[in-house]
């Protein structure tokens, strides 16, 4: 995993719905929360987005933006997107780059992620990493421990 207080990665992506998006763009408006996830539709990791996709207001309220990211086709996003109603980005890693640059191991399969979350400041660094195969939800809650600390720290 990245260290906190390291600078993040920075990488461009298209999202399910094929729009480009950079994410510097995003640095400095939003604070991030990058989510790598092994699979789309297998149990734990819809419980996972479903948790995200509850959350999601509350994220936003405290200046955040939602990126999952799997080795899943951009196909495969849409269709777990749309089926789930995610109003968050979805993003396929299916060559591991993003994966690598977030030191992202992979799972005990070989081929799939390791579950790991990230909050990105808005200055650009890692300000939290979270990694837990086993109770998917529980990156939402801490995510948005984390959350709420920074923003009421930046008011």
């Amino acid at each position: 995993m990245l260290s906190v207080h390291s600078s993040a990665p920075i990488f461009d992506f298209v999202n399910q719905h094929g729009e480009k998006i950079h994410l510097k763009d995003i640095i400095g408006k939003k604070m991030i929360v990058i989510y790598f996830y092994p699979k789309d539709f297998t149990p734990g990791c819809t419980a996972q987005a479903c948790s995200f996709r509850d959350a999601y207001e509350d994220l936003v309220d405290l200046g955040a933006e939602v990126i999952g990211v799997s080795a899943d086709s951009k196909e495969s996003h849409a269709h777990f997107s749309a089926q789930y109603s995610l109003p968050f980005h979805l993003v396929s890693d299916n060559d591991g780059r993003i994966r690598r640059l977030y030191d992202v191991p992979t799972g005990i399969i070989g081929m799939l992620f390791s579950r790991i979350t990230y909050i990105i400041d808005l200055s650009g660094k890692i300000a939290w990493a979270y990694k837990g195969n086993l109770l998917p939800a529980s990156h939402i809650a801490e995510a948005k421990k984390v959350l709420k600390k920074i923003h009421t720290a930046h008011g």
